[in-house]
């Protein structure tokens, strides 16, 4: 049996998978980062050690968090949930569950979650994206996820895209992530018509209902779109594309921004299939279980 748990700013959660990878069980709680790091922690050893009782089981567990363990020191780096940072969350896991874990950027979870048995199934190089809050990114090979030398692999949302763009919050200026983010739009929105306090989704319908500043912003972020995969694309040329996130609803994106990143990349002909994801919220938790195969 497998564990996997989705470790979120807001809430946990958690599944029980077969080894068909069907789901036994699924619990959530709400994550106590206001009360900090020991909390979190409690809290994730809790819910495992609830589902193993009350399904007789002694599982394999797969942690999915936003951030990565930094390979130097071996404790978490880049997570939203600030008390997690620089701290040894998988040594300590390990401490308190009595076993080895697995534990990886969510980003890399949902990716994987999509390439087992979701959009990306049957195919051997997946690059899944999360396009939400932040912008980021996995490559699956072959039901593996690829970390990298230094653990960045697939980390599109931090290259940079426009060196006089805005700040990013890892001190680079004009990243992926500050255009392709659902706060990257707002602002460029706002920017643009002086419209402050108007959210992704907004600016979408917005577009869609013909609003001039509206269109010109989404012009932009389907342009840019195409322009930063097309990195991707000439770099890695996966078999498929998965798009996941708040943003992946935007239909022009499968549309136009296709035909921007077709006219992007270093060849004169695309075939890639660049689609939406099959498990929306669940991928993370599905995808955390899966770091563990199921032919282990």
């Amino acid at each position: 049996m497998r564990i996997g748990v989705d470790l979120g700013g807001t809430k946990t959660e958690a599944v029980v998978l077969d080894k068909d990878g069907s789901i036994r069980a699924r619990t959530r709680r709400p994550t106590p980062a206001d009360q900090g790091y020991e909390a979190i922690l409690d809290n994730v050893v809790e819910m495992v050690h609830e589902l193993e009782v009350e399904h007789g089981i002694g599982a394999r567990i797969g942690v999915g968090t936003p951030g990565s363990l930094s390979q130097r020191t071996g404790r978490l780096k880049n997570s939203n949930t600030t008390s997690l940072n620089d701290r040894p969350i998988k040594t300590d896991l390990e401490s308190r569950l009595d076993r080895q874990i697995r534990i990886d950027n969510d980003a890399n979870c949902f990716a994987l979650s999509e390439a087992v048995d979701g959009a990306g199934r049957g195919h051997r190089v997946v690059f899944g994206i999360i396009m939400g809050t932040g912008v980021g990114g996995g490559i699956v090979i072959e039901h593996r996820v690829l970390n990298g030398r230094n653990r960045i692999a697939g980390e599109w949302g931090h290259n940079v895209l426009d060196p006089n763009g805005p700040p990013c919050y890892c001190g680079k200026r004009g990243c992926i992530e500050t255009f392709l983010s659902g706060p990257g739009l707002a602002r460029d929105y706002a920017a643009q018509g002086d419209q402050t306090g108007v959210d992704a989704k907004r600016i979408v319908r917005r577009a869609e209902k013909g609003e001039p500043e509206a269109i010109a912003a989404m012009d932009r972020f389907i342009g840019r779109f195409g322009l930063a995969l097309s990195m991707v694309v000439n770099i890695l040329d996966p078999d498929i594309i998965v798009l996941g996130g708040g943003l992946s609803n935007i239909d022009r994106l499968y549309t136009d921004g296709r035909d921007h990143l077709a006219q992007a990349v270093f060849n004169d002909d695309f075939t890639t299939p660049l689609v939406r994801n099959v498990h929306g919220d669940s991928a993370g938790v599905l995808g955390a279980a899966c770091l563990w195969p199921d032919d282990m």
